[in-house]
């Protein structure tokens, strides 16, 4: 059954979605979290809602520089590669999309057209055909002007298989394939444009499907829509210097360390709905694990009075930063859509019992103190976080919340399993290692503790030969439906030999697979519940992870930095609307 056209839907699918997401309603001047949330959003059908400027955030003025601390450096900058939330936020400054949200911080999310005049439009009402309308006005870094071609190009160039790590829904739905690089190749004609793919005019992007796609405006705010001047395109070393179309520029690239984006004078506020160009500067520094980072915030001292942790606040530091009134008053604490698993590589772990004793040994309450309590993590035993529309509450393995290692060592009938752990090696991701080992070895698994630099993680975890047996993983909806968490993690014809985003999990069960085609094919508005029923599904029957806990974004800031919050859509911090108190 086709899916009827988003219009009509949206804005009741945007309300149920971020009802139960993180709302924002707090920001960096309030003392206390957000914790009645309740959010709404609709996708703009005024054309004015997509202009610019953007409203003006009170008491903020221009000039300064906003540091940003993190502890591992960005995986990618090229946008047709970005799919991590310090890349997704940090390439708003840089990489202007075909669609972006507008976010209030306070809970009101609106999808508007950020290079496009509106978020698209559905030429046929069945939705196969999407047109979008080009504004006037948006600029490259030099200058020169940005027009469909530009856009057409980023989005063919992300048809590369040596450019992976990004999202890959356009690629697969205008090639109607998972395996996507089979229909166009990129690599071997630059100068043509995949399948479905048209500029009718400088104006004008057309995108036609041969399945409907309602929820294309939405997967056209990531930035693998973001322009691309074929002459600035340097392939695998575009990472390190992307052409900026949006109201910063990246002016210095120091190997892994820091990145510095300085002010883009060709951006135009007249054409962005979203965007403020406040700081003279961002810098992004990496390197300080996140006790130091949080302890220099603390501090409070020269250019850390106007710097943000990423990675938020130590589990060590939790209960001083929380007790301390004036520190609390620098805290932003939401909830977010993001879910940590226990990932399991079902190429290497094939025994269904083993996947079903993983997940019945699991201590859930030791993991959330281990990361610091309530105040950062939260128990799931789902495979979609509860902000998602049609969430199930279900525990397809009962074991308590400590686990039950007696049961599992049932399950595993006396085996003793040996298992490779994989896990990112920040500070963080070393102590939740450390305590899913003397966890799980409490069912009679022996576990092998192997460090994998977290810049390169992703990347590695998604090739199929990689050599671990469990991995620490995780993964944000890019929008609030199942459709962008089930069948992208988990749907198994999408998985490649290199850059596969089945969630690493590498689950391929055809029936699963046509479970998939047969709810996509819903009515956008009828898939939540159908959503809901497949996660719990997948999970008694295919077991192919264990869900552990969903982010609560705790961090702290300097007290000369305004306009932070919490991305309703991500999770992460966003700094879009940040400035230097002065």
């Amino acid at each position: 059954m086709p899916r009827k056209p988003l219009t009509a839907l949206v804005l009741l699918t945007l309300i149920a979605g971020l009802g139960a997401c993180s709302n924002n309603k707090r920001t960096d001047d309030d003392a206390q979290p957000d914790t009645d949330r309740q959010a709404s959003g609709s996708i703009a059908t005024d054309p004015k809602d997509s202009k610019g400027p953007a409203a003006e955030i009170p008491g903020a003025g221009k000039g300064g520089t906003v540091t940003v601390l993190r502890q591992s450096k960005v995986s990618h900058l090229d946008p047709q590669r970005v799919y991590s939330f310090v890349g997704l936020t940090a390439s708003q400054l840089y990489a202007r999309r075909l669609t972006t949200y507008k976010d209030d911080g306070k809970g009101k999310v609106v999808l508007v057209g950020d290079l496009a005049e509106t978020p698209g439009t559905d030429v046929d009402k069945n939705c196969k055909t999407w047109e979008f309308k080009i504004k006037d006005g948006v600029k490259f870094e030099d200058g020169s002007a940005i027009t469909s071609k530009e856009i057409a190009y980023g989005i063919a160039r992300s048809f590369d298989l040596a450019l992976t790590g990004g999202p890959t829904y356009i690629q697969e739905w205008l090639a109607d394939s998972p395996q996507f690089d089979t229909k166009f190749n990129f690599a071997a004609d630059k100068t043509a444009l995949p399948p479905g793919l048209t500029t009718p005019d400088p104006k004008t992007l057309r995108l036609t499907f041969a399945k409907p796609h309602c929820d294309l405006p939405f997967a056209a705010s990531l930035p693998a829509t973001a322009p691309v001047p074929p002459a600035k395109d340097t392939g695998t070393d575009y990472d390190k210097q992307p052409f900026s179309s949006g109201p910063y520029k990246l002016t210095k690239n120091e190997a892994g360390t820091r990145l510095t984006f300085e002010r883009n004078t060709f951006w135009d506020p007249a054409t962005d709905a979203m965007r403020h160009q406040y700081p003279d500067s961002y810098v992004y520094e990496f390197g300080a694990n996140i006790v130091t980072q949080t302890n220099r915030i603390i501090a409070d001292s020269g250019a850390d009075s106007a710097a943000v942790s990423f990675n938020g606040v130590d589990a060590s530091l939790v209960s001083k930063v929380v007790g301390d009134p004036t520190l609390k008053a620098r805290t932003l604490q939401e909830p977010t859509p993001s879910e940590y698993t226990l990932t399991i590589n079902n190429n290497r772990v094939t025994d269904l019992k083993v996947r079903q004793a993983l997940n019945t040994v699991i201590d859930r309450d030791g993991i959330v103190k281990t990361l610091g309590g309530d105040t950062v993590a939260r128990a799931v035993t789902t495979l979609m976080p509860p902000a998602t529309i049609g969430w199930k509450n279900y525990e397809a393995y009962p074991a308590g919340k400590s686990g039950n290692p007696e049961k599992a060592k049932e399950l595993l009938g006396g085996k003793s399993v040996e298992l490779v752990l994989g896990f990112p090696d920040d500070s963080r991701n070393q102590e939740l290692s450390t305590t899913l080992k003397s966890n799980l070895e409490k069912a009679g698994f022996k576990i092998t503790l192997k460090p994998i630099a977290a810049d390169t993680f992703l990347d590695e975890t998604k090739k199929k030969d990689n050599p671990w047996d469990l991995y620490i993983g995780s993964w944000g909806a890019d929008w609030p439906s199942g459709a962008s968490i089930l069948p992208v993690l988990y749907d198994g014809r999408a998985i490649k030999d290199g850059g596969s985003n089945n969630g690493a999990s590498y689950l391929n069960a055809p029936a699963l697979n046509a479970e998939f085609d047969r709810i996509l094919a819903m009515p956008v508005g009828e898939q939540g519940a159908e959503w809901g029923k497949l996660d719990e599904k997948i999970m008694l029957e295919h077991a192919p992870v264990v869900p552990l806990y969903v982010d609560v974004m705790f961090t702290i800031h300097g007290s000369k930095v305004g306009g932070l919050f919490i991305d309703s859509i991500w999770g992460s911090v966003a700094v879009t609307n940040a400035y230097v108190k002065q």
